[in-house]
């Protein structure tokens, strides 16, 4: 049995760019932004819904190895407080944002 160490990086990282004309052009249009968000809540729920999985069959009894579960409960513990924390942190620089004057 192996263990995959946990890893919030893998959550919120964004596939580099190899020229400075993709720089340029991701920093305005914001899709590069757009997407990388939807990827991190997408592979949340795909961390929710294994350990949700998981719970089904440690209740039942079809499941061997019950620290499967916990560790898989566990990275979906810390990837939805990671999500709750850039979610806080975003909506706190946009009512910066906002309070300034113009």
């Amino acid at each position: 049995m192996s263990i995959t160490p946990i890893s919030a990086a893998g959550l919120w990282s964004v596939a580099p760019t190899t020229a400075a004309t993709d720089v340029a052009s991701t920093a305005t249009d914001g899709t590069a932004f757009a997407q990388s968000l939807g990827n991190a809540v997408d592979g949340l729920q795909g961390m929710q819904s294994t350990s949700a999985d998981l719970a089904v069959k440690a209740v039942t009894g079809e499941l061997d190895n019950v620290h499967d579960y916990t560790i898989a409960a566990t990275e979906a513990a810390v990837a939805l407080e990671l999500t709750a924390a850039v979610r806080n942190r975003a909506v706190d620089a946009f009512s910066e944002i906002m309070r300034m004057q113009a």
